[in-house]
């Protein structure tokens, strides 16, 4: 693979689905219409081509079946990638995933592993509703046995996929549906990988420590051009991965800003962020000049007026106004 002009988030994640498929025949794709109809969001189209029924295996709506089946594979010796079409329906394969898939390798001691990928496109696009727009990342970084990745961009994309893939460990993959048309450069070396556990600075500043992931990075970006303008420098802190987290990226931001705003897509009422503004108030207490702030999702089932999306999760001036007040401190 050659291509090194942008490439959509989507296609990313192809790339690294194809890449793992012809690098280790152990890896095989699973899920509902990810054969010849490539996906119901068309991610992976030509897979089935490439590498029949075999190893691009349709299968039935059916969410625990998904997920159950690929546990059982994963402790077989095969390294399934299970895709869910909504994240919304992981909690249907609830005892797969919040048990068996997370808990088995441990109760086991050891003696099995559980070398998994669970791919769970979210968030709020498109007029799905309620039960079809959300981000339950939250749910499962109170799960102890997973790990988590939330790419915001193409490249994380695609080498966060692949470490996951590699991994000994399951992983949940939240992929963004409202990035998949989000171009971006991508590297076309087939080892190139992201790491799990180590953050990235998506924008340097010096006023304001931003923590966001997924799409709210892209958000979180925008915002601070805005604020650039008013003279109020932001740093952006992409954590990439959920399980693990890394703490010791957002230490060494708040430490020149002195001030945190943690923004995320899913509801704010116990939402994730309120694990890193705990973490931020315990550990780096003695850092902050201001009160550590959370900007997410409303509390409310999303609606399937498309209008109505906007207001149910945080937007740009909403962004730059939680900054702009946490400034002034």
């Amino acid at each position: 693979m050659t291509e090194t002009k942008p490439i959509t988030y989507a296609w990313a994640i192809n790339h690294a689905i194809d890449e793992e498929m012809e690098r280790d025949p152990a890896v095989f794709l699973m899920g509902q219409d990810v054969g010849r109809m490539g996906g119901v969001f068309g991610l992976t189209r030509g897979l089935f081509d490439k590498y029949g029924a075999e190893r691009v295996r349709d299968v039935s709506i059916v969410e625990h079946l998904v997920v159950g089946g690929a546990v059982g594979a994963a402790m077989g010796g095969l390294r399934p990638i299970a895709e869910v079409q909504f994240a919304d329906f992981l909690l249907l394969a609830g005892d797969e995933s919040f048990h068996k898939m997370a808990k088995w390798r441990y109760m086991h001691g050891g003696r099995l592993s559980v070398p998994m990928v669970v791919r769970a496109p979210c968030g709020i696009q498109g007029g799905v509703g309620a039960e079809h727009s959300q981000s339950p990342e939250g749910h499962y970084w109170h799960t102890p046995g997973v790990k988590i990745a939330v790419p915001s961009n193409p490249a994380d994309a695609k080498g966060l996929l692949k470490s996951a893939i590699r991994d000994d460990n399951p992983v949940i993959y939240f992929e963004n549906r409202r990035l998949y048309r989000n171009k971006g450069v991508v590297s076309p070396d087939p080892d190139l990988l992201v790491p799990f556990g180590r953050g990235t600075v998506a924008r340097p500043g010096s006023d304001v420590t931003v923590v966001a992931w997924s799409a709210m990075v892209p958000a979180a970006l925008e915002a601070a051009e805005v604020l650039e303008r008013e003279e109020i420098s932001v740093e952006i802190i992409d954590p990439r991965t959920l399980v693990p987290f890394d703490m010791e990226t957002v230490a060494a931001s708040v430490r020149k800003t002195s001030r945190l705003l943690v923004l995320h897509e899913a509801s704010l009422t116990a939402g994730p962020g309120a694990e890193i503004a705990a973490r931020a108030a315990d550990e780096l207490f003695e850092l902050l000049d201001a009160p550590v702030k959370r900007l997410a999702g409303a509390d409310i089932p999303i609606p399937q007026n498309m209008a109505l999306e906007p207001f149910c999760f945080p937007q740009t001036d909403e962004i730059v106004s939680a900054v702009r007040d946490l400034a002034k401190w």
